[in-house]
């Protein structure tokens, strides 16, 4: 036995040792893409357009959405390869302040965030596919109990759960298979659709679009259009719009929930967080321009049930675009529910392994995975799929998140301090400015929907603010 290279491996490693390491840069670049393109780049755009009531507001949301989520996604890169342990985000949190934070996270990301998440994918996988077989559609009723009714859609998206749970407790290689799949179909497909858009290309749409594409304005839902008045209203009306596009964006973070099953993990996640945050962005600005080039800027913003990506691919591809477009937004959804249910349970794994979570939790299955943690995960995903409230989770899911996105890059400037001599083999970009203009655009973002939509906020802090409790409930780890 070699003692002295067993003393010396990095404690990180070390604790990972049960995990198999098989995500690749590849990999873990697709995981990252693969869980932020869902349905909502196909649906948002509508309410952006509403609140912004311009062209040009309209693709400045996305872009600045991308610039703090690449921001963010370059300050995780230090960290990630300061702490590459299983559980990414949770473990910078404990790092750079303590227990009760991480766990504060950890409870989030359990209640609301990562199942909640989950649970609104699955069910905009079966509204598509009503499109196709109407016999799934969630205004159905397939059974109820008293006032409480359950729609074909919600069972169908609990068995879609239930599928890719099973699939990722047979070990991490079939997960990113099935995440490499459909990651790379979603990605062509979407690619394609955006050549297809700018080749049916519409003169007439894209002039009137454009001419005055800086006027920021209200579109009702009737079409009319309504003025700001005065700065507050404005930096309300562009936060009101942020939430879809920061929501469209979520998810980027949950390749560093995998960090102890990816290869060389001091380089590879910060560079997967690079490449994959470019690649999304980049996509969504041009699918958006290509939205103002088949679509009126009215239409866009008064979109049946918001679905924007129906209309802009009925106008490309005529009365087979809708089957078209169903088809890949349920590819998309499909292969953002798999990667967010893979990433999301080695949360709770590393939580179990600090006495935080179920004990059982903290065990891996003979395929060298946390099968437990994913099961469980699967449990409150399919209780809030029968809530019904999935929508209504989602709103407090983007307040929540920059919240916790704000603190852990806090989290860089605290560790620079307290640990300024630990190994950093990867410096975030821009340190200090580029981390400091994150949290500056984080603050005001999550001050402003404090100001004006509360129903975003209140209901998400209450949420995360029942941890405390349940933290100091349980010092030991919970025996079920």
């Amino acid at each position: 036995m070699n003692i002295t290279s067993e003393v010396e491996k990095p404690q990180a490693l070390k604790e990972s040792e049960g995990m198999k390491r098989e995500l690749n840069l590849l990999d873990a670049t697709l995981l990252v893409a693969g869980s932020m393109i869902g349905s909502g780049i196909f649906i948002v755009s509508a309410d952006i357009t509403r609140h912004s009531g311009s062209a040009g507001w309209l693709i400045a949301v996305w872009l600045i959405g991308g610039f703090m989520t690449l921001i963010a996604a370059l300050s995780y890169g230090e960290l990630s390869a300061m702490y590459p342990k299983a559980g990414g985000q949770y473990v910078y949190l404990k790092e750079a302040y303590n227990p009760l934070t991480a766990f504060l996270y950890g409870w989030s990301l359990f209640a609301v965030i990562q199942t909640g998440t989950i649970a609104a994918v699955g069910v905009s996988f079966s509204k598509f596919l009503a499109y196709l077989v109407p016999q799934v559609s969630e205004d159905l009723v397939l059974f109820s109990v008293g006032s409480f009714h359950v729609s074909p859609a919600q069972v169908l998206a609990i068995g879609i759960i239930f599928f890719l749970t099973w699939a990722n407790t047979k070990g991490v290689k079939g997960g990113k298979v099935i995440q490499a799949i459909f990651t790379l179909t979603k990605l062509l497909s979407i690619i394609g659709l955006i050549i297809f858009g700018f080749i049916y290309f519409k003169p007439q749409v894209w002039n009137v679009n454009w001419t005055q594409a800086w006027d920021l304005q209200r579109i009702t839902k009737d079409g009319s259009l309504l003025s700001y008045e005065g700065l507050p209203a404005i930096g309300g009306a562009l936060a009101s719009a942020l939430v879809g596009a920061i929501m469209s964006y979520e998810a980027w973070n949950n390749v560093t929930f995998v960090a102890g099953e990816i290869t060389n993990p001091r380089k590879n996640i910060g560079l997967s967080l690079l490449f994959g945050t470019l690649l999304v962005t980049l996509i969504y600005v041009l699918l958006n321009i290509m939205f103002t080039a088949v679509l009126p800027l009215h239409e866009i913003a008064t979109a049946e049930k918001d679905r924007v990506g129906i209309g802009a691919s009925h106008a490309i591809f005529g009365s087979e675009g809708t089957v078209i477009i169903a088809l890949l937004i349920m590819v998309a959804t499909f292969g953002c529910n798999n990667g967010l249910i893979l990433a999301g349970a080695r949360v709770y794994y590393s939580m179990a392994k600090d006495g935080l979570f179920f004990r059982r939790t903290a065990k891996l299955n003979r395929h060298s995975v946390p099968a437990v943690a994913l099961w469980a995960q699967f449990l409150m995903a399919s209780l809030l799929c029968l809530s019904g409230k999935y929508g209504d989770l989602l709103d407090m899911i983007t307040f929540i998140a920059v919240l916790f996105y704000v603190l852990t890059i806090g989290g860089v400037f605290i560790l620079r301090v307290r640990q300024p001599a630990a190994e950093r083999p990867y410096k975030a970009v821009g340190y200090p400015i580029l981390p400091a203009v994150y949290i500056l655009l984080g603050l005001s973002f999550c001050i402003l929907l404090i100001i004006y939509k509360p129903g975003f906020t209140w209901p998400g802090l209450i949420i995360t603010l029942i941890g405390v409790p349940l933290y100091y409930l349980q010092k030991k780890p919970l025996k079920l």
